[in-house]
């Protein structure tokens, strides 16, 4: 069996995804293969002959990925902060961008011991994991309604109390109904959410459109009918000086902060770009009580 140069399998495995239209083909190719051979991305370059059926497994995977299944449906895995999770048809995939929402949610809790935490909409409970795994001490609060995610949200949590993370409560519940964990009201230090915002009609990429669940994705004519109650939720969770962070379309940028202001319980409204200077979050503080 000869043996073949690796470099060479993933050019080819390039190509392909370039052809198909795939936004990173050069990285998709290269962590499909690192992937496959169960070694980090950077550490490809000591791996410079591989065995034929290795070839065909990477050449299968790229098949799948040139057809628009997501990378992560692929590797099985997404991350966020400190934490692998497990993704799959049924569940919302993390997105990179989401990531400076959790810093600027954790940079809140500086100082605060034993903070209480609340993760709306949370999908595969990436960003309720990613805290509690960032602050063992928190007490961190997961709230889902679909049942397909649900079950991602508990093999992942497992997985990260296997690792020694601190368990995480998880809530089947709906963040439209006003009496969502209403005996927490008015002592939450923060909540954080990554809502379904996309305005229905809105063109999204084949990964998105064919495989994120459209529950997860799409949130009504202007795309605000889950922030609106998000809004409402977090306005009635927080303690004085806790925060609220709301990850949005970048359509939103005027929108989500005008909701938060809107409750004349909040202040310190704010939006925040994402990496590419787009408006991606809204974030703002429970008012202290006048002295």
């Amino acid at each position: 069996m000869t043996r073949q140069p690796l470099r060479l399998a993933i050019l080819e495995a390039e190509r392909v995804l370039a052809a198909a239209g795939v936004a990173s083909p050069r990285t998709d190719a290269e962590l499909l293969a690192a992937h496959l051979l169960g070694v980090e991305r950077t550490k490809l370059m000591m791996v410079p002959l591989v065995d034929p059926p290795v070839v065909r497994a990477l050449e299968e995977l790229v098949r799948q990925r040139a057809k628009r299944v997501p990378l992560q449906h692929l590797t099985g895995t997404a991350h966020l902060g400190g934490v692998t999770l497990n993704v799959g048809p049924g569940v919302f995939v993390p997105r990179p961008e989401t990531e400076l929402l959790l810093a600027w949610g954790l940079a809140l809790l500086e100082g605060v011991e034993s903070p209480t935490v609340v993760d709306l909409c949370s999908g595969s409970g990436a960003l309720a994991l990613a805290v509690a795994n960032a602050r063992p001490d928190a007490a961190v609060y997961a709230v889902e309604v679909e049942p397909a995610a649900l079950s991602w949200v508990r093999r992942n949590a497992d997985q990260q109390v296997a690792a020694g993370d601190t368990p995480i409560r998880l809530y089947a519940g709906d963040v439209t109904d006003p009496t969502l964990l209403m005996d927490l009201d008015g002592t939450v230090d923060l909540v954080l959410c990554n809502p379904p915002y996309v305005p229905e009609g809105t063109p999204v990429p084949p990964e998105v459109r064919d495989h994120d669940p459209h529950e997860a994705v799409f949130g009504g004519r202007d795309g605000l009918d889950v922030v609106r109650h998000v809004v409402g939720c977090a306005a009635r969770l927080l303690r004085a000086g806790g925060g609220v962070a709301i990850e949005h379309d970048d359509t939103h940028g005027g929108s989500v902060p005008a909701l938060l202001s809107a409750r004349r319980v909040l202040t310190d409204v704010e939006d925040h770009t994402d990496l590419a200077g787009r408006p991606r979050f809204a974030t703002a503080r429970r008012a202290q009580p006048q002295s």
